[in-house]
């Protein structure tokens, strides 16, 4: 579940650390997530969050256009042919677009709803600097009317520093099926938040990857060029710069495996031989046994019915679902209920 930066805190002063209110919240929120997750019973686990730094983001980015990846090219097709439909259902004054990363997909929409002559503002959300910098710089030189207002967040935990629109027209958008890597409960809870920071006369769009055959799902998890690997063990690397540590990345075999039951694929790091690492901001040691995995993401696969019913779990009422003949990616657009 997220975490506040209270709980955070709480959890490093139980290890013996105190944090002064000059350290980055972003700092304690990783300390204290690697506490938790590689001190757990059981698996050890880290979230998906902290693949991204720079390189992490220039990997994903890479990852978007292998031949397996093929949820960017559908969503992108999706944006492309239906973007003036969409725009037409909810012609927002203001786009927020959650986990938005270096935002290469954003003017898919952000150009029919600027055709509507009623977008002002665009405002990108993600836990990266320099991915947002980079988005900021890059979409200012390509629409320098348009308003753009990056924030440094984590979304599943600080959403109501987003603070409240006035007049109504705010259109939240979480791309990418960035909601499949959330838990059930972690989604209703994310849902929850977002209602939250709209109004009835706003909106909230939701990419999410639909269940379809194994073969084509862990292929996409599991590319020939091995970048899906390389991103997978960017969050030891990010580790070891943040927290001082030293994890031998390529120690550590990336694997993703489709789970029936659940519908979602999970991503591991797992040992390829012992290893024993010391972190020494965290004054932890830690061993590693060869096959060991360490938890890093889960993928979650959509029906319509399922998403229907996370959205009015929330307060929210389907809308549009566009999910196109090929019916493997949708668009779900919703209001307030």
């Amino acid at each position: 579940m997220p975490t506040t930066h209270a709980q955070d805190r709480a959890v490093l002063s139980d290890h013996g650390l105190e944090i002064d209110a000059s350290t980055p919240e972003t700092w304690t929120a990783l300390a204290a997530d690697v506490l938790r997750g590689l001190t757990a019973e059981g698996e050890k686990h880290l979230p998906p969050k902290w693949f991204y730094d720079a390189h992490g983001s220039q990997l994903f980015d890479e990852i978007c256009e292998l031949p397996e990846y093929y949820l960017t090219r559908a969503e992108e097709a999706l944006l492309r042919s239906h973007g003036a439909e969409l725009a037409a259902a909810f012609p927002a004054q203001e786009l927020v677009e959650l986990g938005s990363g270096s935002s290469t997909k954003t003017p898919l929409l952000l150009e029919p709803l600027l055709a509507t002559g009623h977008l002002q503002r665009y405002v990108p959300v993600d836990v990266s600097p320099s991915a947002l910098a980079h988005a900021e710089h890059h979409l200012g030189q390509r629409y320098p009317d348009l308003d753009i207002e990056r924030r440094i967040l984590d979304f599943t935990t600080q959403l109501s520093h987003l603070g409240h629109r006035r007049g109504g027209g705010r259109l939240i958008a979480v791309l990418g099926s960035t909601i499949g890597n959330l838990e059930p409960v972690e989604v209703q809870a994310f849902l929850e938040a977002v209602r939250a920071q709209l109004g009835p006369r706003d909106a909230v769009l939701l990419g999410v990857d639909l269940v379809k055959d194994v073969a084509t799902l862990e292929a996409a998890y599991n590319d020939s060029a091995g970048v899906t690997a390389e991103f997978n063990r960017n969050v030891l690397r990010v580790i070891n710069r943040e927290l001082d540590a030293d994890f031998d990345a390529e120690a550590f075999d990336h694997e993703s495996r489709w789970n029936a039951r659940y519908e979602r694929i999970e991503t591991r790091l797992r040992a390829n031989g012992p290893q024993r690492v010391r972190i020494k901001s965290l004054s932890l040691d830690l061993t590693f046994t060869a096959g060991e995995t360490i938890f890093t993401e889960i993928s979650r696969k959509f029906r319509r019915e399922t998403v229907a019913e996370l959205y009015a779990g929330a307060g929210f009422s389907l809308d549009a679902w566009i999910a196109g003949d090929s019916n493997e990616y949708a668009l779900a657009l919703a209001r307030p209920s």
